[in-house]
């Protein structure tokens, strides 16, 4: 990583931490779990191997420099840009220019906590060639988190601020504070004075197509409110935020979705048509905090026999994120197949009429998950509604349950036994838990 400059926006009032830090310390450096929290983020880019990191400090800010000096005893060095009146977001990154030794940067700011695979991050950058890579996530508020819109390239088209009222179906993918960027961004903050970074800064490199997304499941939090930096203690406690890290090896939950997240109706071509189960979301909720990765594999007979497109099932995929939203749950990826090897339907689109691998119980989809998450399989579940989840999970040798919500196994399909029966998702994942030790 020594071609990249870790640059910390530390200078904020933190007036969302008032009644924590009283005013009389920084909000980065707030103890968690016996350390700053940017002690947290200068550990964690020392160990992944970077070397120079820059700290953007305002109020308070001379704590900070106290505290960790030149960064010699965190095997680092630091260096400082103190803000003498607020800058905004990227205002103080014009002081950049006399200090940046490096073609490239990571923007961070102070009270973003995380862990993660930065080689894969920083390759993906690269590989795009982009002027800013974006981290963004799924997480458990996307209704008051900046949104990104992303196309099928990767490539982010807008961004659909949280003070933003919405009306329409959304993806999480949320904005996690975590940017890759080339040294010629600073080309646009022409001066030390109040600048935005995605207003005044990356509005106009959307419409350039020289912004992309890179989205992870890893563990990324913005701990900048009082409850949710009491929640990043307790997950830093229970090893949640090693565990999502993506150079571990991960243990997953695949969930089928008709009869298993929805209410079983059928084959659903309308948005209208998808309500979620009673308990999915509290059920989605608990993999969540439990470090499990949550993925849909779902097949979608609908697009091969032309009820809707691909585009309508990823619409009715965003409803399904904007319910689990709002209730403080999130998918970490869905996959389908819009795939059926039967021909003879009415309206059928011949080009999806084919024998495929992704097809539900064959495992493509698995596999696909499989490599794009380094998941170990012997430590992973499927949860289904029908013989054919059962059969899937036999087929990519992971656990199985079997649930009485929509289908309820009466599909008939398989002649095969799940692992543990459960009356809905959140039984499932409750014993799922409780057998991990985990609940």
């Amino acid at each position: 990583m020594n071609r990249y400059t870790a640059v910390i926006q530390a200078g904020g009032l933190g007036t969302r931490m008032y009644s924590v830090t009283q005013d009389k310390i920084p909000k980065p450096m707030l103890m968690l779990n016996g350390k700053p929290m940017i002690q947290w983020q200068i550990e964690e880019l020392a160990q992944n191997g970077f070397q120079e990191i820059v700290i953007i400090a305002g109020h308070l800010g001379n704590q900070i420099e106290e505290y960790f000096q030149d960064g010699n005893r965190f095997k680092v060095h630091i260096s400082y840009i103190y803000e003498t009146k607020p800058l905004g977001s990227a205002g103080a990154l014009y002081y950049l220019r006399r200090k940046l030794k490096t073609e490239n940067l990571v923007l961070i700011f102070g009270d973003v906590m995380f862990s993660l695979d930065w080689k894969r991050l920083i390759c993906f950058h690269e590989a795009y060639g982009k002027t800013a890579t974006l981290l963004a996530h799924p997480n458990s508020h996307p209704y008051d988190s900046d949104i990104l819109l992303v196309d099928d390239q990767d490539v982010v088209i807008g961004l659909d601020a949280k003070n933003n009222k919405r009306s329409y179906w959304y993806a999480n993918c949320v904005n996690a504070g975590v940017y890759v960027l080339s040294a010629e961004i600073l080309q646009y903050i022409c001066a030390p004075v109040k600048t935005d970074l995605e207003n005044d800064v990356l509005m106009p490199l959307f419409v350039d197509r020289q912004v992309c997304a890179y989205r992870t499941p890893e563990y990324v939090k913005d701990a900048g409110t009082p409850e949710r930096f009491r929640q990043a203690e307790k997950e830093n406690k229970n090893g949640v935020w090693h565990k999502k890290c993506l150079k571990n090896k991960q243990r997953c939950i695949f969930l089928d979705r008709d009869g298993t997240i929805n209410q079983y109706r059928g084959l659903i071509a309308e948005e209208k048509d998808f309500e979620l189960e009673e308990k999915a979301a509290a059920a989605i909720r608990k993999i969540n905090e439990s470090g499990y990765l949550a993925i849909v594999v779902t097949n979608q007979p609908v697009v091969a026999r032309g009820m809707c497109t691909e585009e309508k099932v990823q619409l009715i995929h965003r409803k399904m994120e904007t319910l689990l939203g709002v209730q403080g749950a999130y998918l970490d990826d869905i996959v389908f197949c819009p795939h059926h090897p039967d021909k003879g339907y009415p309206e059928e689109n011949p080009f999806y009429k084919i024998k495929c691998r992704c097809r539900k119980p064959d495992i493509g989809m698995i596999e696909q998950m499989v490599k794009k998450y380094n998941i170990d399989l012997a430590y992973s579940w499927m949860i289904g509604d029908s013989t054919v989840d059962i059969q899937t999970a036999h087929n990519a040798g992971v656990r199985s349950v079997l649930l009485n919500t929509g289908q309820a196994g009466r599909d008939g399909k398989y002649n095969v036994e799940a692992d543990v029966y459960a009356a809905d998702l959140l039984q499932a994942v409750e014993m799922i838990l409780g057998q991990a030790g985990e609940r």
